[in-house]
């Protein structure tokens, strides 16, 4: 029986390539982030094998019935009875060689509609190769999600972690419910094993 976290996080983070994982920076080929791995003081963590990404307060850590089958870990927050706010992490959602290969794959599962930004390498803790990918869509309004129309913007942190197995932290928000600061913490803060 699926939660309605569940439903929420499918319904605003839409499906990522074979499985389901809030930028505001437009396309360039400026990298965000000194890649630090660093967690902010009283943030939490979201911790799985390959990746490790910290969560802003107020946002709460989803158990693994609450986050789904296809996500190792996420957290959302909400507001005003609805989810506004969603990280996950996957892993091995597919096979890829290259964090360019998970990129691409990433890409192609952000849901129809959506406006891709761009993609960039990134600097991340613990890898020396890996994308962000920038987007942009409007909520359906199901499933506990934003209102309907209303803009969510994204990001999606990928590549390949120590055992070569494709990663990807996304990143959802409807638009003014995670500031430009909070974003580049977020970024800052994955660790990849």
């Amino acid at each position: 029986m699926k939660t309605r976290r569940t439903h929420v996080a499918a319904g605003l983070l839409s499906a990522l390539s074979l499985a389901c994982c809030a930028g505001l920076a437009g396309c360039g080929n400026s990298q965000p982030g000194s890649g630090s791995g660093s967690v902010p003081d009283g943030w939490g963590t979201l911790e799985t094998k390959g990746v490790s990404v910290a969560y802003p307060k107020g946002y709460d850590e989803w158990s693994a019935a609450e986050r789904g089958r296809h996500n190792a870990a996420a957290a959302g927050r909400a507001e005003g009875g609805r989810t506004v706010s969603v990280i996950t992490v996957q892993l091995g959602f597919t096979q890829a060689n290259s964090a360019e290969q998970a990129a691409i794959a990433a890409e192609a599962g952000i849901q129809m509609g959506a406006r891709v930004e761009g993609q960039r390498e990134v600097e991340l803790a613990g890898t020396d190769e890996a994308r962000r990918i920038d987007f942009t869509f409007k909520a359906t309004g199901e499933d506990g999600g934003p209102p309907r129309g209303t803009p969510v913007e994204g990001v999606i942190l990928t590549g390949l972690d120590s055992s070569d197995t494709a990663f990807a932290v996304r990143v959802d928000a409807a638009r003014g419910e995670l500031s430009d600061g909070d974003l580049e913490r977020i970024v800052e803060s994955v660790e990849v094993r």
